[in-house]
Protein backbone atom coordinates (compact mmCIF):
# COMPACT_ATOMS: atom_id res chain seq x y z
CA UNK A 1 0.00 0.00 0.00
CA UNK A 2 1.05 3.39 -0.53
CA UNK A 3 2.47 5.75 1.93
CA UNK A 4 -0.04 8.46 0.73
CA UNK A 5 -3.57 8.61 1.74
CA UNK A 6 -5.82 6.27 0.37
CA UNK A 7 -9.74 6.87 -0.70
CA UNK A 8 -12.08 4.23 -1.31
CA UNK A 9 -11.16 4.85 -5.19
CA UNK A 10 -7.76 3.59 -4.62
CA UNK A 11 -8.89 -0.11 -3.21
CA UNK A 12 -10.09 -2.81 -4.15
CA UNK A 13 -11.24 -6.31 -2.84
CA UNK A 14 -8.32 -8.69 -2.76
CA UNK A 15 -5.76 -5.89 -1.81
CA UNK A 16 -3.03 -6.58 0.83
CA UNK A 17 -0.77 -4.88 3.25
CA UNK A 18 1.81 -5.66 5.89
CA UNK A 19 2.51 -2.93 8.48
CA UNK A 20 5.69 -2.13 10.29
CA UNK A 21 6.41 -3.72 13.61
CA UNK A 22 6.22 -2.94 17.18
CA UNK A 23 8.00 -5.08 20.20
CA UNK A 24 6.42 -5.81 23.39
CA UNK A 25 7.92 -5.41 26.65
CA UNK A 26 7.00 -6.68 29.98
CA UNK A 27 6.73 -3.24 31.35
CA UNK A 28 4.19 -2.23 28.31
CA UNK A 29 2.48 -5.46 29.29
CA UNK A 30 2.23 -4.20 33.13
CA UNK A 31 2.25 -0.92 32.42
CA UNK A 32 -1.00 -1.14 30.24
CA UNK A 33 -2.64 -4.07 32.77
CA UNK A 34 -2.08 -1.47 35.57
CA UNK A 35 -3.95 1.16 34.01
CA UNK A 36 -6.90 -0.94 31.88
CA UNK A 37 -6.67 -4.33 33.08
CA UNK A 38 -5.24 -5.37 36.08
CA UNK A 39 -5.88 -8.56 36.05
CA UNK A 40 -2.61 -10.97 37.86
CA UNK A 41 -2.08 -13.11 34.79
CA UNK A 42 -0.97 -9.02 33.32
CA UNK A 43 0.90 -7.75 35.90
CA UNK A 44 2.53 -10.66 37.86
CA UNK A 45 5.19 -13.35 35.73
CA UNK A 46 5.08 -15.88 39.15
CA UNK A 47 1.24 -15.40 39.34
CA UNK A 48 0.63 -15.69 35.63
CA UNK A 49 2.36 -19.10 35.89
CA UNK A 50 -0.60 -20.60 37.72
CA UNK A 51 -3.15 -19.23 35.14
CA UNK A 52 -4.72 -20.09 32.33
CA UNK A 53 -1.50 -18.29 30.13
CA UNK A 54 0.76 -20.26 31.74
CA UNK A 55 3.36 -17.27 31.98
CA UNK A 56 2.78 -13.25 31.28
CA UNK A 57 0.44 -12.57 29.11
CA UNK A 58 -0.53 -9.03 27.53
CA UNK A 59 -4.15 -7.88 27.44
CA UNK A 60 -6.00 -8.49 24.66
CA UNK A 61 -7.17 -4.97 25.08
CA UNK A 62 -3.69 -3.82 24.56
CA UNK A 63 -3.20 -6.31 21.56
CA UNK A 64 -6.04 -4.61 19.86
CA UNK A 65 -4.49 -0.88 20.65
CA UNK A 66 -1.08 -1.92 19.26
CA UNK A 67 -3.20 -3.34 16.62
CA UNK A 68 -4.76 0.10 15.98
CA UNK A 69 -1.41 1.72 16.16
CA UNK A 70 -0.09 -0.27 13.75
CA UNK A 71 -3.28 0.12 11.21
CA UNK A 72 -3.04 4.12 11.19
CA UNK A 73 0.28 3.64 10.13
CA UNK A 74 0.63 1.10 8.18
CA UNK A 75 -2.98 1.42 6.24
CA UNK A 76 -3.29 5.20 5.24
CA UNK A 77 -6.72 5.89 5.63
CA UNK A 78 -7.84 9.30 3.84
CA UNK A 79 -9.54 11.28 7.25
CA UNK A 80 -8.52 8.39 9.35
CA UNK A 81 -9.11 4.75 10.15
CA UNK A 82 -12.80 4.98 11.47
CA UNK A 83 -14.13 1.54 12.66
CA UNK A 84 -18.17 0.91 11.98
CA UNK A 85 -18.75 -2.68 13.92
CA UNK A 86 -16.72 -5.82 13.85
CA UNK A 87 -15.90 -8.89 15.04
CA UNK A 88 -12.20 -9.43 17.34
CA UNK A 89 -10.67 -12.61 18.29
CA UNK A 90 -7.46 -13.37 20.38
CA UNK A 91 -6.23 -17.12 19.10
CA UNK A 92 -3.44 -17.22 21.22
CA UNK A 93 -2.14 -14.55 23.96
CA UNK A 94 0.80 -11.50 23.36
CA UNK A 95 4.28 -12.20 25.42
CA UNK A 96 6.80 -10.34 26.36
CA UNK A 97 9.83 -9.94 23.79
CA UNK A 98 6.47 -10.83 20.48
CA UNK A 99 7.10 -8.67 17.74
CA UNK A 100 3.30 -7.29 16.52
CA UNK A 101 3.21 -6.98 12.37
CA UNK A 102 -0.52 -6.64 11.18
CA UNK A 103 -1.40 -8.65 7.91
CA UNK A 104 -4.31 -7.37 6.36
CA UNK A 105 -6.77 -8.12 3.40
CA UNK A 106 -9.90 -6.02 1.39
CA UNK A 107 -12.77 -8.84 1.19
CA UNK A 108 -15.16 -5.65 0.77
CA UNK A 109 -15.32 -2.19 -1.29
CA UNK A 110 -18.78 -0.64 -1.04
CA UNK A 111 -20.16 2.49 -2.00
CA UNK A 112 -22.47 4.48 0.03
CA UNK A 113 -25.62 4.83 -1.69
CA UNK A 114 -27.26 7.10 0.12
CA UNK A 115 -23.53 9.11 1.14
CA UNK A 116 -21.49 9.89 -2.02
CA UNK A 117 -18.36 11.24 -0.43
CA UNK A 118 -17.80 8.14 1.38
CA UNK A 119 -18.39 4.10 1.67
CA UNK A 120 -17.80 0.78 3.63
CA UNK A 121 -14.49 -1.43 3.86
CA UNK A 122 -14.66 -4.80 5.01
CA UNK A 123 -10.90 -5.66 6.52
CA UNK A 124 -9.83 -8.65 8.10
CA UNK A 125 -6.23 -8.18 9.55
CA UNK A 126 -4.21 -10.90 11.54
CA UNK A 127 -1.73 -9.68 13.78
CA UNK A 128 1.34 -11.95 13.86
CA UNK A 129 4.27 -12.26 15.91
CA UNK A 130 7.81 -12.75 14.75
CA UNK A 131 6.92 -16.42 14.64
CA UNK A 132 4.24 -15.62 11.92
CA UNK A 133 1.39 -17.52 14.57
CA UNK A 134 -1.79 -15.00 15.30
CA UNK A 135 -2.31 -13.27 18.15
CA UNK A 136 -5.57 -11.28 16.87
CA UNK A 137 -7.45 -11.95 14.20
CA UNK A 138 -10.16 -8.26 13.50
CA UNK A 139 -12.56 -8.53 10.90
CA UNK A 140 -13.91 -4.46 10.46
CA UNK A 141 -15.78 -2.11 8.45
CA UNK A 142 -14.05 0.80 7.94
CA UNK A 143 -15.57 4.14 6.82
CA UNK A 144 -13.13 5.15 3.80
CA UNK A 145 -13.51 8.62 2.10
CA UNK A 146 -13.78 9.31 -1.60
CA UNK A 147 -11.82 11.69 -3.67
CA UNK A 148 -13.94 14.61 -4.16
CA UNK A 149 -14.67 15.61 -7.60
Amino acid sequence: MSPEPLYLDDIAVGDTFVTGSVTVTTEDIQAFARQFDPQPFHLDAEAAIGSLFGGLAASGWHTAALTMRLLVEGFPLARGVIGAGGELAWPRPTRPGDVLTVHGEVLQVTPSRSRPDRGMLLVRSETRNQHGEVVQVFTVNIVAWRRLA
